[in-house]
């Protein structure tokens, strides 16, 4: 499982249900030094910590619900998994439709007023919205907190932001690979906490959320320094801020359009862990939140130590194209793993080689940061976000409505492992168009570098 998305990445991983995931410079001044690199060491340093610790814990929070709400749901609808696939189904659906409305508008912000902002405005408006689903008594306030999270889900694009404002571009990958191993880490603890306090009340765990998404904003407050200097600012401007213009900007540059293209897929494929994983263990191995906690925080384990101890040595050993490769190759082996496994026992031992796919993310977000000036970072990542909003749109509707249909009563023998088949042709599909690009993608890196 990669962590993308970084909002990607993992993205993505389990963010769209629970809330969390122009004109080019000529290419003579795409190979000059970013202005960004003046940035001194320690406070570029300093920041990253701060970014680090900002995804862990928003990780942890994501995680603490992760393993309770399919629960959660199926308590409001009698017990009906095939009811609550179709609700996750519909959350995701609006979740994703804001996400899609308001990326391009964060992230064209966040070019204007700086990154810390943006960061600010996501943690405290995850708090409420946290808030809304511990006390919702049904369906409508629970898609209200959906609604909301979503409109507000802006930390995974703006530290990827922060990254490449402060970072020199041969160490970007490196970084991104780091913010990934925050992912992990979170969700290593998150899921685990979230399975045994959900055991006490069910509603527990989204208001310990809702206190640590407030307390990571009142440390951004008083700690986080600003990343994006004046002199790389921009004017915010509604034709770049809106989905069809960033949509317009990602495809007037074959190469971003073709990275993009990738990641698309990919966060589609993704899109398969919040919409069925869950409902799928407890359809096909029986188990229980707390059985899924602990399997998440496996899950978090392997990919906090793939992007952690594995992205930079990898790089560095096979460059960041042979990385995508690879990792997306990987990732499409362990979704057909997962799909397979009779038992759990082999679901759990497939983990670490679906986790190795995370080296993939840090790869093509560092090929992506490469392709443009430091004053257009904040509306590229708004831009792929909502690029991924709207895969996120349409692959929860997609995912539980072929997991419904493969566990019906009238299925015999049932299909469970369908959808997760999917998501790993998916992944074949972005292995060969990667593969298509290399020669491409590895010739700019050479004249870059020369």
């Amino acid at each position: 499982m990669t962590s993308g998305c970084v909002q990607h990445e993992h993205d993505a991983f389990l963010c769209i249900i629970y809330g969390r995931c122009t004109k080019f410079l000529p290419h003579s001044a795409m190979t000059m030094p970013s202005p960004n690199l003046e940035v001194p060491e320690k406070r570029a340093s300093s920041g990253f910590i701060f970014v680090f610790i900002t995804i862990t814990l928003d990780m942890l929070a994501l995680g603490l619900i992760v393993p309770v709400l399919p629960n959660f749901l199926k308590e409001m609808t009698g017990g009906d998994v095939g009811e609550a696939a179709h609700m996750i189904g519909v959350f995701g659906f609006f979740w994703a439709l804001m996400q899609f409305i308001s990326m391009p508008i964060m992230g064209a912000l966040s070019d204007q007023i700086g990154r810390k902002p943006i960061l600010l405005i996501s943690n405290f408006g995850q708090a409420l919205s946290n808030l809304l689903t511990a006390f919702a008594p049904g369906f409508w306030l629970l898609l209200l907190s959906r609604i909301l999270s979503g409109a507000v889900s802006a930390v995974g694009s703006t530290a990827n932001a922060y990254v490449a404002d402060t970072e020199p571009k041969e160490k970007r990958a490196q970084k991104f690979g780091m913010l990934g191993a925050a992912f992990g880490l979170g969700f290593i603890l998150g899921p685990a906490i979230g399975g045994y306090l959900g055991g006490i009340n069910l509603r527990l765990p989204f208001f310990v959320a809702a206190g640590l998404c407030t307390l990571n904003g009142l440390f951004g407050l008083i700690m986080l320094q600003e990343s994006l200097k004046p002199e790389n600012r921009r004017p915010f401007r509604w034709n770049s801020a809106n989905p069809i213009g960033s949509i317009q900007f990602l495809g007037s540059n074959p190469k971003i359009l073709k990275l993009t293209l990738i990641r698309a897929l990919c966060d589609f494929a993704q899109v398969v862990y919040p919409s069925t994983f869950v409902l799928y263990g407890f359809y096909r191995y029986g188990w229980e939140s707390d059985v899924a906690g602990l399997t998440l925080g496996l899950v978090g384990l392997s990919s906090m130590i793939v992007q952690a101890g594995l992205v930079g040595p990898i790089i560095r050993r096979i460059g960041e194209v042979s990385t995508l490769i690879l990792g997306l190759f990987l990732g499409a082996l362990g979704y057909g793993l997962y799909a397979w496994a009779p038992n759990q026992y082999i679901l759990w031992a497939s983990v670490p080689i679906a986790s190795l796919a995370g080296i993939y993310g840090a790869a093509v977000q560092s090929l992506l940061t490469r392709q443009i000036g430091p004053e257009e970072q904040g509306r590229l990542q708004g831009a792929v976000g909502a690029v991924q909003a709207a895969t996120n749109m349409v692959g929860p509707l997609v995912f539980t409505a072929i997991f419904a249909w493969s566990i019906a009563p009238v299925r015999d023998p049932s299909l469970p492992g369908l959808a997760l088949s999917l998501a790993a042709f998916c992944l074949l599909i972005a292995t060969g168009i990667a593969a298509t690009g290399a020669r491409q993608f590895r010739a700019d890196q050479a004249s870059a570098k020369n």
